[in-house]
């Protein structure tokens, strides 16, 4: 009598890579990229064209909560003079700014 059965090698299955791993990654990776990367691009895309555009007058708000008005903007450099009060003016990086508004442009809600 006899409990245990012989085992006997089974033939390999035929598994492909492409169907098994490939596609679930590559599948994922064209999720992140619009979901995260595109739009991610898109905003800073948007950022720079606003930080060049920025002109005398303009009403721009920094990185660190200040509200102020332009002064002035140097072709070659990468600083913009802002006047934050009556006797205060500032020196600051244009990639510091985060909005810009034009001199008639309304507050945004």
């Amino acid at each position: 009598m006899t409990f245990i059965q012989p085992a006997y090698a089974q033939g390999a299955g035929a598994s492909d890579p492409l169907t098994g791993l490939l596609i679930p990654m590559l599948l994922m990776m064209a999720i992140f990229y619009f979901l995260v990367i595109r739009p991610q691009s898109e905003r800073a895309k948007k950022h720079r064209e606003m930080i060049e555009k920025v002109r005398r007058g303009d009403t721009v708000v920094t990185s660190g909560g200040f509200v102020g008005k332009v002064l002035r903007v140097p072709d070659n450099s990468d600083e913009v003079e802002v006047e934050l009060s009556d006797q205060m003016k500032v020196r600051v990086l244009r990639s510091t700014l985060m909005d810009v508004r034009s001199k008639g442009e309304p507050v945004k809600e």
